[in-house]
């Protein structure tokens, strides 16, 4: 009896040693967050976050939950985050890019959580880090169609802030643009807010009266697409797919945020998340692109799109790219010119020779030559 007792001893105890050496995989110990800066809806940024979370809800096995309508910084912020922390929720998405401060203050406070901050820039080397997506890409081929549809040869882009993210994304557009139609010009007018859908619709007005008959955005509602699709022209738009919202629809340039969101979830669940700053591209599938079969340029927009996906094309290292003053940025992949960070005045490219690289465009703060419009806001 001694014996099988000790027997039946060492076999409940190897088994107890399994389940805790499986306890890091198991999904109740893991439940992620989402902090979100304008309503859910059925369309935009905030839309295809939700999609990416439930998605990655599936994929990962794990609880998650949502809050949405959360301004940037102050003490909405900070209780939305408090809250979900003391709900035992170990893994926290802040999806906004003013969200990048105060999510780095909770980071440091609270070192067994782990946050992913979605635009930013800022991350540690424990508990915090960054991810987004090439959308230049996608915008450079997108701004091809509307190079190809416009009639007037204005077009228009209703903007958020002036910040490096949205700037880059017109100047991919422009570019893209000036590839179909060298004769166009893309004219930017800024709201200076991420979802306002009626001064989204005075912007988008103000182009069309100024003789846009294309408009895209870089906004969270489909006011855009409602004010160009009455005055008879195209949008472009952006974030999802938005065909079902906007009548005037022809293509956009959409995000699918669901394996990033499960991968981070993975690593967390796993006990081996390593904060990073990840910056996916098409071929990452986190941005993409519906060539649309309407537009004449559609061949060449998917020859593109392959370019990008293969490898052989990158949308910043195509010629001589000038600003709006005329002067040579980039010549053949090559920076002409000094360039500094806007957010911390220091230098990225110090001068003529550099090559392009993810720093020259993470601080882009020019507009390129066949842009109109204020780059400062």
């Amino acid at each position: 009896m001694t014996s099988m007792r000790k027997a039946l001893i060492a076999l409940l105890t190897m088994i107890a040693l399994i389940a805790s050496a499986c306890g890091g995989d198991d999904a109740s110990d893991t439940k992620a967050a989402f902090v979100m800066v304008a309503p859910v809806g059925d369309a935009g940024w905030n839309f295809m976050h939700d999609q990416g979370r439930l998605g990655a809800a599936e994929a990962a096995g794990v609880e998650t939950a949502f809050v949405e309508n959360i301004p940037e910084g102050g003490a909405e912020f900070d209780n939305a985050v408090q809250n979900f922390i003391d709900e035992g929720y170990n893994v926290i998405f802040t999806t906004s890019f003013g969200y990048m401060d105060a999510t780095e203050t909770f980071a440091a406070a609270n070192p067994d959580v782990r946050f992913e901050h979605i635009s930013g820039f800022k991350m540690n080397d424990t508990n915090f880090g960054n991810s987004f997506g090439r959308m230049y890409q996608p915008r450079y081929i997108a701004g091809m169609a509307a190079g190809a549809a416009t009639e007037s040869n204005t077009i228009g882009y209703v903007a958020a802030f002036p910040i490096p993210e949205v700037i880059r994304g017109i100047n991919a557009f422009a570019l893209g643009v000036a590839n179909t139609n060298p004769d166009a010009v893309v004219e930017v007018a800024w709201t200076s807010t991420w979802f306002d859908p009626g001064v989204e619709g005075n912007a988008a007005q103000a182009l069309i009266d100024a003789g846009a008959d294309v408009l895209t955005m870089h906004q969270d509602s489909t006011a855009t697409g409602q004010a160009i699709t009455d005055a008879g022209g195209t949008f472009i738009g952006y974030h999802s797919d938005m065909s079902e919202q906007v009548g005037a629809y022809l293509t956009a340039p959409v995000w699918d945020w669901t394996n990033r969101y499960a991968d981070v979830i993975e690593e967390a669940k796993a006990g081996e998340f390593t904060p990073s700053a990840w910056w996916g591209g098409m071929a990452d599938g986190v941005v993409d692109i519906a060539i649309p079969d309407s537009s004449p340029v559609s061949g060449e927009m998917d020859a593109v799109k392959q370019s990008i996906l293969d490898g052989d094309f990158d949308v910043f290292d195509q010629g001589t790219i000038a600003d709006q003053d005329g002067t040579v940025i980039i010549d053949n992949g090559q920076v002409q010119v000094e360039l500094r960070d806007p957010f911390d005045d220091s230098v990225v490219v110090a001068g003529p020779g550099d090559e392009v690289h993810d720093g020259v465009l993470l601080t882009m703060n020019f507009f390129v030559e066949n842009v109109v419009g204020s780059v400062s806001g």
